[in-house]
C-alpha cells in the first residue's frame, strides 16, 4: 500500500502540471486525490470473471420478461 499523498506534495503535483494552487487548496486537493486513489484501488480488487466487456453490450437486444 502506498502512503497518502501530503498536502504539500499535492502542491508540488500541481505545480508540476502547470496548475499552481493557492495555499487553501492544498489540504482540499490532497483530501480528493487521496479519495480517488482508494476508489481505484477498491475497484482493481474486485473480480469482474467473465463479464464481457461494455463495447459487446447491445441496448434493445435481448428478450423483456416483465409484467406490467
Amino acid at each position: 500500500m502506498t502512503s497518502e499523498l501530503t498536502p504539500q506534495e499535492a502542491a508540488r503535483g500541481a505545480l508540476r502540471a502547470g496548475l499552481p494552487l493557492t495555499g487553501d487548496r492544498h489540504e482540499g486537493v490532497a483530501a480528493t486525490a487521496n479519495h480517488i486513489h482508494s476508489v481505484i484501488a477498491t475497484l482493481r480488487e474486485l473480480d469482474f470473471g467473465d463479464t464481457p466487456p461494455a463495447a459487446s453490450y447491445r441496448a434493445g437486444q435481448g428478450s423483456v420478461d416483465a409484467a406490467v
